[in-house]
C-alpha cells in the first residue's frame, strides 16, 4: 500500500484519505487510530466500574466462565465472552489458545516447544502458551 504525506499550513486543513477497494478490518483499525478513536472494554476492578482502553492489553483469558484482562497496570473482569471480545477487539489481537486472546503489539519474543506448541514472552516478561491449533496462524501473522 502507497503511504503519501503532505504538509498543510492549517491545523484546520489536516485529513487523511483513505484509498481501497474495500474497507477491511485493518483499514477500519487505521480510521480508528487517525480519528482518535479508541475501543474501550467495560471492566471492573475492586467493586468499581471502568473502561479499559484496548491499546493497553497485553491479553485477555477465561478461568471458571469469567472473563479476565490483563494489562501493565493490573487484572480486570469484562462480562464479555472472548467470542465477544474477538469481535470487539481489532487486527492486532488473535485466539492463541481455546481459553486465551493475545495481543500481538505486546509480543516481546516467541519459542518453539515440544509437541508444536509455542511460547510467547510478553512486554510484562510473562510467558503465555500459543496452544498447536494456533501455532501456524501465530506465524503467519507476526510473520515468522
Amino acid at each position: 500500500m502507497q503511504v503519501h504525506f503532505k504538509k498543510v499550513v492549517n491545523k484546520e486543513d489536516e485529513c487523511a484519505v483513505i484509498n481501497a477497494v474495500e474497507k477491511t478490518a485493518q483499514i477500519q483499525s487505521a480510521m480508528e487510530l487517525l480519528s482518535g478513536e479508541k475501543a474501550s472494554i467495560p471492566v471492573s476492578h475492586n467493586g468499581q466500574s471502568l473502561f479499559c482502553n484496548t491499546v493497553k492489553i497485553f491479553y485477555i483469558e477465561s478461568v471458571d466462565k469469567r472473563t479476565f484482562i490483563y494489562t501493565k497496570d493490573g487484572c480486570y473482569e469484562t462480562k464479555h465472552r472472548l467470542y465477544e471480545l474477538e469481535k470487539i477487539l481489532d487486527v492486532y489481537f488473535m485466539r492463541c489458545s481455546k481459553s486465551m486472546i493475545v495481543n500481538l503489539k505486546k509480543i516481546k519474543s516467541v519459542k518453539s516447544e515440544l509437541g508444536g506448541r509455542m511460547n510467547a514472552t510478553m512486554l510484562n516478561d510473562e510467558t503465555i502458551v500459543i496452544s498447536r491449533s494456533y501455532v501456524k496462524e501465530m506465524k503467519r501473522r507476526l510473520e515468522l
